[in-house]
């Protein structure tokens, strides 16, 4: 998934959207059923749907419906995609800038 840029900026559009951020911090504290997501958001339910119709394409969650019950889960390896592909990029500016630091210690000893 780390490899697919479609994919990736699906996981980014759907984090870019409060009410979507909100929804996945409740999730990251384990299952909850649609209205339970719901609950603390200023929004009708059919708009919470279509939030999570955004998540769940996404592949950040995953629902089920059982009965008359829809309940959401997150999804812990596009999370982890997401965040190799941030420490990606992170770990290439921290080696960028102890270059630097190394060059300019060196050139500093030189004047």
């Amino acid at each position: 998934m780390l490899h697919d840029p479609a994919q990736l900026d699906l996981m980014f559009q759907a984090l870019a959207d409060p009410a979507r951020r909100q929804m996945v911090e409740r999730l990251s504290r384990g299952p909850a059923s649609v209205s339970q997501l719901a609950e603390p958001l200023a929004m009708s339910l059919s708009a919470v749907v279509q939030h999570l119709n955004v998540l769940e394409a996404s592949g950040l969650v995953s629902t089920e419906k059982l009965g008359r019950v829809r309940t959401c889960r997150i999804e812990p390896k596009a999370l982890s995609a997401a965040e190799r592909w941030i420490n990606e990029r992170r770990l290439a500016w921290e080696r960028r800038l102890d270059r630097l630091g190394d060059f300019l210690t060196e050139t500093k000893d030189e004047t």
